[in-house]
């Protein structure tokens, strides 16, 4: 498992299962960028049928173009509060449905056995319910790289 994201939803915890993760830092025009995807899995065995879950079983969470000082970003955090005229959070429900992400941190250290992992808190748009209100949600991932292993002919 890559990591869990859990959003905090009044009637229940809400938990995902993260299935793939990208995080790079941009160098590009003189200026560092970074970028960050969390998908989720889509598998639902875990989830209740009568959970508020079930109706959207995978998320995608992204962070694009985040001005940043430099390349490092181990043992960094990052504030990013979205506005009108700057965004740099976007959430994509595989759905009809549109939510915002809002004061987004994120936390970046090395674990034990020196990979990258993220702690990310923020709130999300209820976009169970509708409610106004939105909802908080913590992700925690690492970003090992998977091996690939070619079988030879």
């Amino acid at each position: 498992m890559k990591g869990i994201l859990k959003i905090y939803h009044p009637e229940e915890t809400l938990k995902y299962n993260i299935k793939s993760t990208y995080c790079k830092a941009v160098y590009t025009n003189k200026e560092h960028f970074l970028e960050v995807e969390i998908i989720t899995d889509d598998s639902v065995d875990h989830v209740d049928d009568d959970s508020l879950q079930y109706n959207f079983p995978q998320l995608s969470l992204n962070v694009f173009d985040f001005p940043i000082d430099d390349s490092e970003i181990a043992g960094k955090t990052f504030t990013i509060n979205d506005s009108d005229e700057e965004t740099y959070t976007d959430v994509d429900l595989f759905d009809d449905e549109d939510a915002y992400l809002y004061d987004s941190e994120l936390s970046f250290e090395k674990d034990d056995d020196g990979e990258l992992q993220l702690c990310w808190k923020g709130n999300i748009d209820d976009f169970y319910t509708g409610s106004e209100d939105p909802i908080p949600f913590k992700l925690k991932c690492n970003f090992k790289q998977d091996e690939i292993v070619v079988e030879e002919d």
